[in-house]
């Protein structure tokens, strides 16, 4: 299995040029996080993504859900050592992907459960930090494949932006007039943000992501697509190739013109780009977990769900606790989600 790009040093070093510091242990990074709680200093390791399963333990089963556990056990041992002396937790997002929800469910009940037995104190995380659920589109395909196996509707809409005069640029930090270009972006970014209950980084961020993969020499690109009609600029996306794997990091979209489907042909833009790069996935990045008419979300689910990728549900995060101070650091956080998630949204009227 490929390392995920959160394992790449690009990323890791883009991180800690905001906010982050890391450590390295048996070749895998850990993002630390030092802040304060009420009187306390305190520090967050976390693991994206890492470290992957033994591949000498052979199917997916109880046996190697315990020992999946036990290696994550030893792990930690060994990582605490390296950690700031006041670190809460050390956080997991696990690197396994299940087809379906219930799988994944009977995988973390199963971790739940066997963790007693391995005398682990590992447990699900309130919040993950990492989009749990997603879809996963094989670019290794053809062009015509690719368009077979979406929604019909998903072609009509990806014609229907071409055929009304819907263009679609793609930036790169190398590109004349990037500093115009990026704030268009973060204009409607903020469109986004206002219209959906969301949070943005400040504009600095989005711009020293593009400059590290401009910067990469062509080992990851990392581009900013923007769809326009006769001036007007409509929607736009951040994605990131590197390997196999691309990723959709960031998406937005004015509240203009929404009628041409700006959306779908960024999106098939993007994806024909990524199997230039030779990548062999396009990870759309979070969806909601099913296909519930109440979720908030819905739509995004349909959207993405509609380029004929598959389904994958990650277990989510996990934590070995470190310190006393960790139960207050969790009731805080599950307040912040709530507030964040729930109030503000309402009061934005979503």
């Amino acid at each position: 299995m490929a390392k995920h790009f959160q394992q790449s040093p690009l990323w890791v070093q883009f991180k800690c040029a905001h906010g982050w510091t890391h450590v390295t242990h048996n070749g895998v990074f850990v993002l630390i996080r030092t802040f304060r709680l009420g009187f306390f200093k305190v520090s967050l390791a976390y693991v994206p993504l890492a470290p992957e399963p033994d591949t000498r333990i052979p199917t997916p089963t109880a046996g190697k859900d315990i020992a999946y556990i036990k290696q994550l056990d030893y792990f930690s041992e060994e990582l605490k050592f390296l950690l700031p002396k006041h670190t809460l937790c050390i956080r997991y997002d696990i690197p396994l992907d299940f087809a379906t929800v219930a799988e994944r469910d009977g995988y973390n009940a199963t971790v739940s459960d066997m963790a007693a037995l391995s005398h682990t104190d590992i447990r699900k995380s309130r919040v993950d930090v990492q989009p749990p659920d997603s879809v996963l589109l094989a670019v290794s395909q053809s062009e015509d494949e690719m368009l077979a196996a979406m929604k019909s509707k998903w072609r009509y809409n990806v014609r229907y932006a071409q055929k009304h005069g819907v263009t679609v640029r793609k930036v790169t930090a190398d590109s004349p007039d990037f500093s115009r270009e990026l704030e268009s972006f973060y204009g409607l970014y903020k469109t986004t943000a206002a219209r959906d209950g969301i949070g943005i980084h400040p504009l600095d961020y989005y711009r020293d992501l593009l400059e590290r993969g401009q910067a990469s020499g062509g080992e990851t690109d990392i581009a900013l697509y923007i769809a326009s009609h006769e001036g007007d600029d409509l929607a736009a996306i951040i994605t990131l190739c590197t390997g196999e794997e691309a990723v959709y990091l960031y998406g937005c979209s004015s509240n203009e013109k929404r009628n041409l489907m700006p959306n779908y042909l960024i999106q098939w833009t993007a994806i024909c780009d990524a199997k230039k790069f030779g990548c062999k996935v396009y990870d759309f990045y979070g969806i909601p977990p099913t296909d519930d008419p109440n979720h908030p979300m819905h739509g995004l689910y349909l959207f993405k769900t509609g380029w004929g990728g598959a389904e994958v549900h990650r277990p989510g995060s996990f934590d070995i606790p470190l310190s006393r101070l960790y139960g207050l650091y969790t009731c805080a956080e599950k307040m912040r989600a709530f507030w964040h998630k729930k109030v503000m949204k309402k009061i934005r009227g979503r």
